[in-house]
């Protein structure tokens, strides 16, 4: 009598468990942008949407809603103050949002105020110079640097301390020049700012690889250097990295997600099990590829730490370049 009461308890526990696992679905998904359709929180919701869809993961359209204002502070401030607990929505996050914590922009909020999802993508920096630029490597362009720190424009689609300008910045460090020395132009975008390389108004354009990725074959630029930590595949695979040419600058724009504060553990780690079984699917990976993402996946406690790693470094360049104390 004892084991079949003790087999009869340990089968209820067990159907408990299995209740408690799957007690949460989602009924109206929600990825919110926290900016105007058509830019890269769009793309970031865009790609777990689609995917999710496609892949059969979940049975209902998950909505793309946007709100703009702050680079991402309108909607952060938002979720925090006024949907703490909302299980239903995933907000587009990317390395500019832990940048502009790192700086305080985000106002009185800081990067343990939220929960970190996920990161599914990311893109990387290139030193990009014209064709018919002096220079054939990275190193021949930070020795003129070095030799004359005021002779060469650096230009990108970004104000001083945003994303595009700490890769100018890094450039310059590794040069000796202290960022806040080196002639730097803020252009609208990247498209403006390779107008500006090719018109010779710049001479020096710190972008993306994959934004630059439809300019690649046209034979008007030349990229010195990707800043990933391995060189990428496909037809950038014959760009050196700046790491093998001897300068330790990497730049990853990674594309996550994060939640509400008061969303619980078990409405968390249903959204950590489902994006885990995204990234396995063909769907996700084509559509990664579509949006011109490389592969770049950090889920649950390993992102929480390494977005929280990544804003405690962006805090100590920006203490170096000058921008905050």
């Amino acid at each position: 009598m004892g084991k079949l009461l003790r087999f009869i308890l340990a089968a209820v526990f067990m159907l408990s468990l299995s209740v408690t696992s799957f007690a949460f679905e989602l009924s109206k998904p929600l990825c919110l942008a926290p900016a105007k359709p058509g830019g890269g929180f769009d793309l970031t919701c865009r790609l777990v949407s689609n995917s999710l869809l496609a892949s059969k993961l979940i049975d209902k359209p998950m909505m793309v809603n946007f709100m703009p204002g702050g680079v991402g502070a309108v909607a952060y401030n938002h979720v925090i103050g006024q949907r703490p607990d909302d299980a239903e929505m995933i907000v587009a996050v990317s390395t500019g949002s832990a940048l502009n914590i790192s700086q305080g922009k985000f106002g009185k909020f800081t990067e343990d105020d939220v929960r970190w999802l996920a990161a599914l993508g990311a893109d990387y920096g290139a030193i990009i110079v014209r064709a018919d630029a002096k220079w054939n490597t990275l190193g021949e362009l930070i020795e003129d640097l070095k030799k004359n720190p005021k002779g060469y424009v650096l230009g990108s689609g970004g104000s001083i301390g945003s994303q595009d300008w700490f890769k100018a910045a890094l450039i310059a460090k590794e040069a000796g020049v202290n960022p806040k020395d080196m002639r730097y132009v803020a252009f609208e975008g990247g498209g403006e700012a390779l107008a500006a390389l090719l018109g010779g108004h710049i001479q020096i354009y710190p972008g993306d690889i994959a934004e630059f990725s439809g300019q690649y074959d046209s034979g008007k630029y030349k990229v010195l250097a990707v800043l990933s930590e391995e060189r990428l595949p496909g037809k950038f695979s014959n760009i050196p990295t700046a790491k093998e040419q001897g300068y330790d600058v990497v730049w990853t724009t990674w594309r996550g997600y994060y939640m509400g504060p008061k969303v619980t553990d078990e409405q968390y780690n249903y959204w950590v099990d489902l994006l885990n079984r995204l990234v396995k699917t063909d769907e996700f990976k084509k559509e990664r590829e579509a949006r011109g993402l490389y592969p770049f996946t950090k889920i649950g406690k390993e992102f929480d730490d390494f977005v929280k790693k990544d804003v405690k470094r962006f805090k100590e360049l920006a203490k170096e370049a000058g921008l905050i104390k």
